[in-house]
């Protein structure tokens, strides 16, 4: 519970940090784009090559990881037939939105809730690793591709998400941490210190967009995505990740409950960044990420006490 408690009370922090910030304007009018595009084109490139490059990639390869992977896409896939069928969203807001349902805050609230209610960061790696890896990457493949207005070739499409930085970060980690080389000190000291950013840059943007907001508004027309989405990631994905982890491959005892937990995290800050910066989906990214951030704390409390 300590761990819980710390966990949220240093995002909080933070998201506050960047709402006084906003509300005196420290920072001018455009201060929450530009930390937005500084998190998406600098900072988060450079900290998924320095996490991805230390990364025991026999970790990502586990139960875990496969409990974490297909709760996720299961959860995502039927979101996006939800919102393109029954809301009728465009795909791009779709993909938005699927992500707000799916993407856990791994980072910020996984790495503390690891370490002090599941009693190792080992647990929260196999989440990590699968979302900067791979999950993140794939939305931010369909957003180019979607948002490019036009159909692409297979040559155009590879050309787009080798210029996406994100992915080109993660490609080098993966490459790094694959192979076993190591970035000379020189180069990379400066990259952890910009990747170290990152974190900051998104929360302290998140706290600023929400200066005059209200979240689910009616006039905004996407409560019902808001609402749904929020329930999908506190509801669906630890359930998917309960029934996946104990019923098809076995697990029990203190490790499903370490699967069921981190399936549970609040939706990931990032997913507002990736909105930022394709122009999709902004309200029910920012409005999901407070709703599930706020609601994850009971819904981990239940958690943990149905399964510790």
């Amino acid at each position: 519970m300590l761990g819980v408690l710390t966990g949220f009370t240093v995002v909080w922090i933070i998201i506050l940090a960047g709402y006084l910030i906003g509300r005196l304007g420290v920072l001018g009018d455009n201060a929450q784009t530009v930390l937005s595009r500084l998190a998406f084109f600098v900072a988060s490139p450079a900290l998924l090559l320095v996490t991805l490059s230390d990364a025991d990639l026999g970790t990502v390869f586990s139960l875990p990881l496969l409990v974490a992977a297909a709760s996720a896409l299961l959860t995502a896939v039927v979101f996006v037939l939800c919102t393109r069928w029954w809301l009728r969203r465009p795909l791009p807001e779709a993909l938005i939105s699927a992500m707000s349902s799916s993407l856990v805050n791994a980072a910020n609230l996984g790495l503390p809730i690891a370490v002090y209610v599941l009693g190792d960061a080992a647990y929260i790696a196999p989440v990590l690793i699968f979302q900067l890896a791979f999950f993140t990457p794939l939305f931010l493949m369909a957003l180019d591709t979607s948002t490019s207005g036009r159909r692409t070739s297979l040559l155009s499409f590879l050309a787009q998400t080798v210029r996406n930085p994100i992915i080109i970060g993660t490609l080098i980690g993966l490459f790094l941490g694959a192979t076993g080389l190591e970035l000379p000190v020189i180069i990379l000291e400066p990259v952890t210190l910009i990747g170290g950013a990152a974190v900051p840059a998104m929360l302290l943007a998140f706290g600023i967009s929400l200066v005059g907001s209200r979240p689910l508004r009616r006039d905004g027309g996407r409560r019902a995505d808001v609402v749904l989405a929020s329930a999908f990631k506190l509801v669906l994905q630890p359930a998917l990740a309960y029934l996946l982890a104990r019923f098809v491959l076995g697990m029990e005892g203190h490790l499903l409950f370490a699967v069921v937990v981190t399936a549970a995290l609040p939706t990931a800050q990032n997913v507002f960044v990736a909105a930022t910066r394709y122009e999709e989906g902004v309200l029910v990214a920012k409005d999901t990420v407070l709703v599930t951030t706020v609601l994850s704390l009971p819904v981990l409390v239940l958690i943990a006490a149905l399964l510790a």
